[in-house]
């Protein structure tokens, strides 16, 4: 209890990846100590698809199974329409570029919005929803693991929010994940992420282009949206990749051998890619 009196809300952002599912696993074993898990889905046009057939086919009847509460939640406008991220990027007149896209010449990601706007303030809103405030702040769990420890940043929520990471305080690294959820009789979800990410690695990408070509057309189509309207603006060119040629080129159809990229961690939010 709090000094008002109210039960602190708990709850677990539930990515629909490894670490997350296998947090899943553990609170149905009584382990780790979450009743809710919250996924916020950036859109059903933006997720990747098979993590949201995941989270249906899965995820949410698993726990449903063990009495755990998964809720799915969405941006939504003021004037209560939703709003996905694709539909963001690609709006008629738009000119936001709320991914972190590569810039030239360096291959680093721009700014980005996506994470704030479409992952942790529609959480926070259902917190804030469920009860939690400044003085009564929820606690809410991210999956990030000991491997990925680089990546836990408490600084990255809403002031009524407290951020705790249950995965490190049980020593369990990435690849621990799939034996958990195996273990419970799960399939090992795809790693989750937008479909169109500029933090996927190249691999990523010709995993993409090999098993979901339709997917990867589109995520060029979008790169050469960005760069249709940056030739406009008389801006330099942006790209999906670090490698700074358009994603065909980058990606190339039938080539096993690519780039090795350990250049960058990543996402650096926990809030996304678990």
């Amino acid at each position: 209890m709090t000094t008002t009196g109210r039960e602190a809300v708990k709850a677990f952002s539930f990515g629909g990846g490894w670490q997350s599912t296998a947090a899943l696993v553990l609170a149905a074993r009584g382990e780790l100590d979450y009743q809710h898990f919250i996924f916020a889905n950036v859109g059903d046009d933006s997720e990747k698809p098979a993590t949201l057939r995941y989270v249906e086919k899965h995820a949410r009847p698993f726990a449903a199974a063990h009495g755990l509460d998964l809720t799915t939640v969405g941006r939504v406008r003021r004037d209560g329409t939703a709003e996905t991220l694709y539909g963001r990027i690609t709006r008629e007149g738009s000119r936001s570029l709320p991914i972190p896209v590569r810039l030239s010449p360096s291959g680093a990601p721009g700014t980005r919005a996506c994470t704030g706007d479409f992952k942790i303030k529609v959480i926070g809103k259902e917190l804030k929803r469920r009860g939690a405030s400044r003085t009564n702040p929820a606690t809410v769990g991210i999956g990030i693991s000991v491997d990925e420890i680089g990546r836990a940043n408490a600084r990255r929520c809403e002031p009524h929010e407290r951020i705790e990471y249950p995965l490190l305080d049980l020593g369990i690294r990435r690849a621990d994940c799939p034996r958990i959820i195996r273990s419970a009789g799960l399939p090992v979800p795809p790693k989750s992420a937008c479909w169109f990410c500029p933090f996927h690695r190249p691999e990523n990408w010709h995993d993409m282009r090999r098993s979901e070509p339709d997917l990867f057309a589109k995520a060029c189509d979008l790169e050469a949206l960005l760069n249709r309207r940056r030739d406009d603006l008389g801006k330099d060119h942006v790209y999906l990749t670090r490698l700074l040629r358009p994603l065909a080129d980058a990606i190339p159809e039938g080539v096993d051998t690519l780039p090795f990229d350990d250049t960058d961690t990543g996402c650096d939010s926990g809030w996304c890619m678990t």
